[in-house]
């Protein structure tokens, strides 16, 4: 918000004990930062907190404690309701769909791996959601585009696909260790995953058995009609498995009380540990 910088002045002088600072969108921060810009936060700030919470995991924490002086900077990535996000008996009515936003950094993404299969593959049914999307764009005839989609609607709408796409901003891709709740939302459905690949995806889905990685159309053709059907629905639990044990907002919860214990009893946990095992975090009693 326009206004933050000043609010988190005002918030480090009145709390009387921790204070974190959570970043749902660290690398397009940083950037903003290095160029100059202190609107919503002021680098001088950053080493005041006592945590400085990410949706950004992996070397990005490392260089928010090195080059910002944060004093402690923590992952703490989305999260996925799965009593909201889970299997129903929704008919599916598509090989392959997309949920986003119009973003002009994704769209080339989005035909490629698609718009463009779409057109090789008319037989396939296909269906992009989300607004803000150019009238200039030709869909192809098999291509649903329907134009908002409430959150109520979500679990059906995932539920309604063979498969679901995950599309990445490139701000997202270059810093890795960034992922999406739709990856989360869409896992916790029990709907099979083709996404784009960036740094640190492993550390969330297994590529192959948890989630499938497409680079071309030709990948995306290839996944969606030639995967056997037994194993697109053992990549889907796999993947929800994953979920359910990792990524719910019980474990998110769980996340930020430890880090907050952290904090309050003064102690010192590697990033690094903490960014990718929760084992590695202070018991709470």
């Amino acid at each position: 918000m326009p206004e933050g910088a000043a609010v988190a002045d005002w918030a480090l002088s009145v709390a009387r004990r921790a204070t974190a600072f959570y970043d749902i969108d660290t690398p397009v921060t940083l950037a903003r930062l290095a160029a100059g810009d202190e609107d919503y936060l002021a680098i001088r700030q950053i080493p005041q907190f006592d945590l400085y919470l990410s949706f950004t995991g992996g070397p990005t924490l490392r260089r928010l404690e090195r080059q910002y002086g944060a004093r402690r900077a923590r992952v703490l990535h989305c999260s996925v309701d799965p009593v909201l996000y889970c299997p129903d008996s929704s008919r599916q009515c598509w090989d392959l769909g997309y949920i986003g936003t119009y973003s002009e950094d994704r769209q080339p993404t989005l035909e490629k791996l698609m718009v463009y299969p779409a057109r090789c593959w008319p037989q396939g049914r296909f269906v992009v959601a989300g607004p803000l999307y150019p009238k200039s764009i030709a869909w192809p005839a098999n291509v649903l585009r329907i134009e908002h989609l409430p959150p109520t609607e979500h679990r059906g709408f995932y539920n309604s696909q063979r498969f679901t796409l995950n599309i990445t901003r490139h701000d997202m891709i270059r810093a890795g260790y960034s992922p999406s709740v739709r990856l989360f939302e869409a896992a916790a459905c029990g709907t099979p995953i083709i996404s784009d690949y960036w740094r640190g995806l492993e550390e969330i889905f297994e590529p192959g058995r948890e989630i499938l990685v497409a680079r071309s159309a030709e990948d995306t053709l290839r996944l969606v009609r030639d995967t056997p059907e037994p194993e697109r629905l053992r990549i889907a639990q796999r993947a929800r498995y994953r979920v359910l044990a990792e990524h719910t907002s019980f474990h998110r919860a769980a996340q930020l009380e430890r880090y907050v214990f952290e904090a309050l009893n003064g102690q010192k946990i590697s990033s690094t540990s903490l960014a990718g095992d929760s084992s590695a975090l202070p018991a709470i009693h």
